[in-house]
């Protein structure tokens, strides 16, 4: 049995109720996670099948967390008695062999993934019967704009501009049942946004590929298609856990409300007050107004929390009980009252930043409070420039969330794109982007009479190449070319395709070499330097390699698995700066996590509420957003607006945001105005400056 003593009496109740529908209601720094946790733990302590135990978040990050502390909670004797049970239904549900597989779905642990990660899981398994093949490859964003780039040129009038990213958000809403009513509206732009999507599916099923939306639509077509399908999924997942509910689009609404509609065994966690994502799609009515789906559902509220003072908490209840749709709450805490919020006024963003930065610095010389128990959240990520500039002036290390990614790096893209083109030949993505990496005589004009000629008989490129009458028009040594790298992709792929212990890493790295890629890497750059650190980086990807799957599996199994793994993992962090740093990042980078010491820049009218919530209707979703920030803070808030801005070269007026009349004025603390400007840091920048200089 797991001892429950450690929760709350909210906790626990959340907790013991596994039979039928359940909402629990988790306002922020509630405990969450643990409550989680511990319910499926619970669960395995009462005696059910691990295997039958399905639990769904939105971050591998998050699942991986889970599977963790499951693991420590539950005693090897309480799986013990569970294994029989599970091993009866894991034997209806036999999965590919892969890392995050074998730690997410063993029959003697519950599956605890994210929903693309689940759905991967199905169609590997059953995709054939909707005419695709099963190692198709996932398409990730850069490679879903390739192809929406192709279907727009093939489509677009002479000299008509259309956004690719545009166009692929509009799609992606229009797949998911949320197209805009003002697009719904206008048969034209509905009628070319059906086309666009008629065209870019079928591009994407030539070369065996599916995107993220495809992950879950799919899943739901085999649902409907196929009923043993479904019935499968719903004999082995009895019991089925969903995290931040609050964020699932109608979609994913479908598939948890299709896996759980025999057993009625749903548990979702959210908070209506955190849901900032609509502009993605997330769907607020599906936590909302989950009574008219589940009518028995009971709803249990977590109100404790665990992070913040009484100061924080009560602003934060203030300003959200001004959103009428919701479902009301009350958080506090004993942590104590704290000390109260700290609102500032700047004539314009540059004094703003160097008026943050002396705070910092201020809390760290003075305070001692360290760079990493300091944070910088910001609406967008234009507001980070001076800030960036004023921490760089006075040598204050920081970690800018959001910067380019390790997988964005050439030199990762172009070895991802070889793996994936050994896999699947038929990936026109990846063959146009390596083709002639390193140069192998196929120009980009080559390339460009192949995708014609594809296109045009309805093939793939690599289809286009293997067919010498789709080749009219290249030149005798261009034709040759073409033969030589379709007999280099089949040669390549042959030896990977039978089980064996060679090593991937051991493998890529003599690839690599043979290939010329790495000395490819070297020649592209002036710097010698940043040659060899590309390289690095490569040989860093490669390392890992061998961690992916069992050895007795043939290796295009696993590079499979490797880039499946690779592709689901969207929230891709930055490795942590080493030593101290403060941390800047956007709001909506936010959620989930907590610091002690919190400064929120940038409060006006424009920015926060945003000048479009006036006209989409997305104000209340401006004040969670605000809400989402201020409950980041653990033991002091910051907040500070500026009385102009610098846009398009030029200071415009600013005014204050209408959120800050909704906090409480017995909890705020303003700082001192001389006229129109703002005394920053306790009593001033001369006495900061003052104590710095004795201190040095």
């Amino acid at each position: 049995m797991v001892d429950l003593n450690a929760l709350n009496p909210q906790q626990r109740l959340a907790v013991e109720t596994i039979r039928g529908p359940v909402l629990i209601l988790a306002g922020a720094g509630t405990g969450k996670t643990r409550v989680i946790t511990f319910r499926i733990a619970h669960l395995i302590g009462q005696g059910v099948a691990p295997g039958n135990i399905l639990g769904v978040t939105f971050t591998n990050k998050a699942a991986r967390e889970m599977q963790e502390r499951v693991a420590k909670l539950v005693p090897r004797t309480a799986r013990s008695k569970a294994e029989s049970l599970a091993a009866e239904s894991a034997s209806r549900f036999t999965l590919h062999a892969s890392r995050f597989t074998h730690s997410a779905s063993s029959p003697d642990r519950p599956t605890i993934c994210t929903f693309h990660s689940f759905c991967v899981r199905v169609l590997r398994q059953h995709i054939d019967r909707l005419g695709y093949k099963r190692n198709f490859v996932i398409y990730d964003e850069p490679e879903q704009l390739g192809a929406i780039k192709k279907v727009l040129s093939q489509i677009s009038e002479k000299g008509e501009k259309v956004d690719p990213a545009a166009a692929l958000s509009v799609l992606s809403r229009l797949r998911n049942g949320a197209l805009d009513a003002t697009l719904a509206a206008d048969s034209e732009d509905a009628d070319k946004a059906r086309l666009i999507r008629a065209r870019y599916e079928s591009a994407l099923r030539a070369c065996n590929a599916v995107d993220f939306d495809d992950l879950i639509l799919l899943t739901l077509r085999l649902f409907s298609e196929h009923a043993e399908v479904l019935a499968e999924c719903r004999t082995r997942y009895r019991y089925v856990m969903v995290d931040e509910y609050q964020d699932t689009n109608a979609a994913q609404f479908k598939l948890v409300h299709a896996l759980t509609q025999g057993h009625r065994n749903l548990c979702v966690v959210g908070d209506d007050d955190q849901s900032i994502y609509g502009w993605r799609g997330a769907e607020i009515g599906n936590l909302l107004d989950l009574e008219k789906y589940f009518p028995e559902v009971r709803v249990i509220k977590l109100e404790q929390n665990y992070r913040s003072t009484n100061v924080i908490l009560n602003a934060a209840n203030a300003l959200i009980k001004h959103n009428v749709r919701r479902r009301s709450k009350q958080l506090w805490s004993v942590n104590g009252q704290g000390t109260k919020i700290s609102l500032h006024t700047f004539q314009n963003d540059d004094e703003e930043a160097r008026g943050v930065v002396e705070q910092i610095e201020y809390a760290r010389r003075i305070r001692r409070i360290p760079w990493s128990s300091q944070a910088v959240l910001f609406r967008t990520n234009l507001q980070s420039r001076p800030l960036e500039t004023a921490l760089r002036q006075a040598n204050v290390r920081y970690h800018l969330i959001g910067g380019q990614s390790y997988f964005d790096r050439r030199e990762v893209k172009d070895f991802l794109a070889y793996l994936k083109l050994l896999l699947n030949p038929h990936d026109d993505i990846s063959l146009l982007r390596v083709a002639n990496v390193p140069p192998r005589g196929l120009s980009g004009a080559t390339m460009e009479q192949l995708l014609a000629a594809s296109q045009e008989h309805r093939t793939s490129v690599f289809g286009a190449m293997t067919n010498p009458a789709l080749q009219t028009g290249l030149a005798p040594r261009t034709r040759e070319n073409v033969a030589k790298f379709v007999e280099w992709i089949e040669r390549t792929r042959s030896p990977l395709a039978a089980p064996t212990a060679l090593s991937l890493e051991k493998w890529a790295d003599r690839f690599l070499s043979d290939l010329g890629y790495f000395e490819e890497l070297r020649r592209s750059e002036k710097d010698p330097e940043a040659g060899e650190n590309r390289v690095r980086n490569l040989q860093d990807l490669l390392a890992s390699l061998d961690g992916v799957a069992a050895t007795n599996v043939a290796p295009m199994q696993r590079l499979g698995s490797f880039l499946e793994e690779i592709t689901l993992d969207t929230e891709r962090e930055e490795k942590e700066p080493e030593g101290e740093a403060v941390t800047m990042i956007t709001m909506h980078s936010c959620k989930g996590l907590e610091f002690p010491h919190v400064y929120i820049v940038g409060l006006e009218d424009g920015l926060l509420p945003h000048t479009r919530s006036k006209t989409d209707g997305s104000l209340d979703e401006e004040r969670r957003l605000f809400y989402v920030a201020i409950t980041r803070a653990m033991l002091s808030l910051t907040i500070t607006h500026c009385l102009g801005r610098r846009k398009y070269g030029e200071e415009v007026p600013c005014h204050p945001s209408p959120f800050l009349r909704e906090l409480p004025e017995d909890l705020v603390e303003r700082a001192e105005e001389r006229g129109q400007q703002s005394v920053t840091v306790e009593s001033g920048r001369e006495r900061f400056a003052n104590l710095r200089a004795s201190l040095d």
